[in-house]
């Protein structure tokens, strides 16, 4: 399967939050009206200099979060999707850390937190519809479909009228280059983009890094895996030794 992508035109965005109910309802979160990005709202609508302007994960052709996370929790699929697997993660929250878009969010609140954010609709696209988000807007502000065509389209738009666009694709080479693109009549920083990221792949600066501490990196990783070890087997003890006092509770003749 070729790789995936989202063009956003930010012209034709009018703020509906169709593409955030949409995505509410396709991750089975809460229903509510929300600002910034969370736990419960992978993608939200902000309003910047007239401008509504759509926020996700940018799901990197090179993602940080994969390349600094010491137990892989973070793949980069074919598709273009970054997926999250949360079986494997023991909460270093260096992810967060390393993303230059801040699109991991943390449950702090929860007794076994994870990582949220956006899956690209990856159940979605691997049988071949497109992401909940696109199919939902009406105004074609959010369009799916390969990676190269909607470049492509971006690349149209943008020279068929230089004195709309800003002469720029966002994401088209950011940090490596991102799944999701944006064009726009109003230049990038001012609606709150980062500009000044560069082109140059982010894990070949982590790994620059990583590379000459390779024993603490090791240290590091099987330490971090032991807290989350101790961590679990605590909670099973609790959960066991509970079980077995409403046992006693219940059947109090069993003690003898």
């Amino acid at each position: 399967m070729a790789q995936k992508g989202i063009l956003i035109d930010i012209t034709k965005c009018i703020g509906c939050q169709q593409c955030v109910s949409a995505c509410k309802i396709q991750n089975n979160l809460p229903d509510t009206e929300e600002t910034k990005l969370s736990i419960t709202a992978y993608t939200v609508v902000e309003e910047k200099e007239e401008r509504y302007v759509r926020r996700m994960c940018m799901h990197c052709k090179y993602p940080t979060c994969e390349s600094v996370c010491p137990v892989g929790a973070f793949e980069h699929t074919k598709e273009g999707a970054v997926l999250y697997h949360a079986e494997k993660c023991i909460g270093c929250r260096y992810c967060m850390m390393a993303c230059p878009f801040q699109a991991p969010r943390y449950e702090w609140a929860s007794r076994t937190p994870q990582i949220q954010k956006c899956k690209l609709c990856i159940e979605r696209i691997t049988i071949g519809k497109e992401t909940a988000c696109t199919e939902a807007c009406p105004v074609g502000a959010t369009i799916f479909g390969d990676y190269n065509d909607i470049l492509r389209i971006a690349r149209q738009t943008v020279s068929a009228e230089p004195d709309k666009y800003v002469n720029h694709i966002y994401g088209e080479n950011e940090v490596g280059g991102t799944s999701i693109l944006y064009i726009s009549d109003v230049p990038f920083e001012k609606l709150g983009f980062k500009t000044n990221l560069g082109t140059q792949k982010l894990p070949e600066l982590t790994w620059s890094a990583l590379s000459k501490i390779p024993s603490v990196v090791a240290v590091g990783g099987t330490l971090l895996y032991g807290i989350w070890w101790i961590t679990n087997r605590r909670k099973e003890v609790i959960e066991f030794e509970r079980k077995m006092k409403e046992s006693q509770t219940n059947n109090p003749d069993e003690e003898n």
